[in-house]
């Protein structure tokens, strides 16, 4: 068995452990698998060509455009809530400030 047919194996796990990591509640972990799953990705695609299993390349291709897309959207939302604990930060501020003293 060469090296790229024995790629499978790491590919498998690695896509395990992006899975483990994209299910985490730490937005830190979330984006970590998020590059983890472009890894096995890669792999996935390396093997598939080599093997001419060209359904599972094009499935990756795919898999890595709604990963790409789903960092996108998550991105935006965790912007809109950073901004909203921003907003709230400054709401509390603003009304600890209103009191009489």
């Amino acid at each position: 068995m060469d090296l790229l047919d024995a790629m499978q194996w790491p590919a498998m796990v690695i896509t395990v452990a992006a899975t483990w990591l994209v299910g985490s509640r730490s937005i830190a972990m979330r984006r970590a698998g998020f590059w983890v799953f472009l890894l096995s990705n890669a792999l996935w695609i390396a093997w598939g060509w080599h093997g001419g299993a060209y359904a599972l390349v094009l499935l990756q291709v795919a898999l890595v455009a709604m990963n790409v897309r789903g960092m996108r959207e998550a991105r935006k939302a965790w912007r809109a809530a950073s901004r909203d604990r921003v907003a709230q930060g400054v709401r509390a501020d603003a009304a600890r400030t209103d009191r009489p003293a």
